[in-house]
């Protein structure tokens, strides 16, 4: 039985005038970015789940507000691939497998810790992003290009809330 990591994945017909072999290209560097986003989704759970200490009400919402906007982002994600004629590869295992984003440190629990983690989670999910405009724009894909700069304005402004928590002079 073959993995459902290394099947190739499979192209519908559609009538987007993208030719097919970009549409591949595409869409693989997509299922690429679904899945950092899948796993940075899970990251900001982790984080919202177990954030301990004195800002812990304000970082548990903010935690979870952030997930709420990497879910969108997934979809967006995912359909774009979809409407190209592809496979979205979402699943955890293949997020898992695939990721390029660092390990979540799972024996945290002060909110600082917390902080550094996920700014840095987002700062890396930022760069792939930013990463995938330029790619997509060498392919020609506008659309695709236009929505990696939506992903990554909303990157940064959750990156911009998440580390205000940790800028104030001491």
């Amino acid at each position: 039985m073959k993995s459902p990591l290394t099947e190739a994945p499979k192209m519908y017909e559609t009538e987007n005038d993208i030719s097919q072999n970009r549409r591949s290209e595409l869409n693989a560097l997509m299922n690429q970015r679904l899945a950092d986003a899948v796993d940075l989704q899970m990251q900001m759970k982790q984080a919202h789940w177990n954030v301990k200490g004195p800002s812990f009400i304000g970082l548990h919402e903010l935690f979870d507000k952030v997930d709420e906007a990497v879910e969108s982002y997934v979809d967006m994600i995912a359909e774009r691939i979809v409407q190209l004629g592809g496979v979205a590869e979402g699943t955890v295992r293949v997020a898992a497998a695939r990721s390029r984003l660092p390990e979540y440190p799972l024996a945290i629990a002060d909110g600082l810790a917390h902080v550094e983690a996920v700014a840095r989670a987002l700062s890396t999910f930022g760069h792939e992003a930013r990463n995938t405009i330029n790619e997509a724009d060498e392919l020609d894909d506008a659309d695709t290009a236009d929505l990696f700069t939506e992903i990554s304005r909303g990157i940064d402004k959750w990156l911009w809330f998440v580390e205000a928590h940790s800028q104030a002079p001491k």
